[in-house]
């Protein structure tokens, strides 16, 4: 068998209690030697991202990851960039950004300042997306954007604004989904195979590097988003998350979530007010 059979088998045996034992005390040495907090995501998901690195690393077992991870620190940042989650897109499910046009902002044009947190923004498609929605609905002047990663490098990719062209086919037509006003491609200028786009809508978006799973409120917001990110963590690390979301809102804020995510069984039901249920979109009472 070669190696590529020999990993793909193995990672798709079942989870044995000695597996679970390393891997538990693999996170709890990460924990322990660098202060990064992997404990409470989802078992299965974290499984697969340390046997994707064990994969590319051509180790055998979890204990031997764990004794490379504590005597390298290069190897950890490996191990770190693939236990962030960045998947992302431009006008991801655009749906849920035609609800934010036609609903939720209308709501919000009264105030003379508005503060919006994108948790997990990963490369900042996400960010740049809502400052054009609030650029085509005139809030952009007074919006402060706060988008948060864990993950400092994708951090330092989004802060450029710059993304592939060739993903722009689809990120046009979600733009169009949703609602968009204008030619998508009045936003951006190409430079090598890459559209970069205008400072116009990055000058009030703040990139910054935050861990829901550790760090606390920072701010009070009208607007929090964090969507595809709770899913990999477990119930009691998510009900953190919400807890800190919750604190985090204005009275009468509103709160997005993935399409796979929800407010139910995490003990915040009674305080929010169902907007928009497809769209996972609350707001807090």
């Amino acid at each position: 068998m070669n190696d590529e059979k020999k990993y793909e088998s193995l990672e798709l045996k079942e989870c044995s209690e000695l597996e679970k034992l390393e891997i538990h005390l693999l996170l709890e040495g990460v924990y322990r030697h660098y202060g990064l907090d992997f404990r409470n995501y989802a078992f299965t998901s974290i499984r697969r991202r340390i046997w994707y690195r064990m994969k590319a690393e051509k180790i055998e077992t979890v204990t031997s990851l764990l004794d490379r991870l504590l005597h390298d620190r290069k190897l950890m940042e490996k191990l770190y960039y693939d236990f962030s989650i960045n998947v992302t897109e431009m006008f991801r499910d655009p749906s849920f950004f035609r609800t934010l046009r036609t609903t939720v902002l209308p709501a919000l044009k009264k105030l003379s300042k508005i503060r919006i947190w994108h948790a997990g923004c990963s490369t900042g498609e996400e960010p740049f997306s809502m400052a054009i929605l609030l650029k085509e609905e005139g809030l952009l002047e007074k919006t402060y954007i706060y988008a948060t990663d864990m993950n400092d490098q994708v951090l330092e990719k989004a802060k450029l604004g710059k993304f592939p062209l060739k993903k722009m086919k689809s990120y046009t037509s979600n733009y169009v989904q949703s609602g968009g006003l204008n030619d998508f491609s009045e936003y951006y200028t190409v430079s090598n195979e890459h559209a970069v786009f205008s400072k116009e809508l990055s000058k009030n978006i703040f990139f910054a590097q935050h861990n829901l799973v550790t760090d606390g409120s920072f701010n009070e917001f009208h607007i929090i988003i964090c969507r595809n990110v709770l899913i990999y963590f477990d119930k009691q690390l998510q009900s953190r998350v919400h807890q800190l979301f919750f604190n985090s809102l204005t009275t009468d804020g509103y709160l997005g979530l993935g399409n796979r995510e929800g407010i139910s069984f995490t003990g915040q039901e009674k305080n929010y007010k169902i907007i928009n249920e497809k769209e996972k979109i609350y707001q807090k009472i």
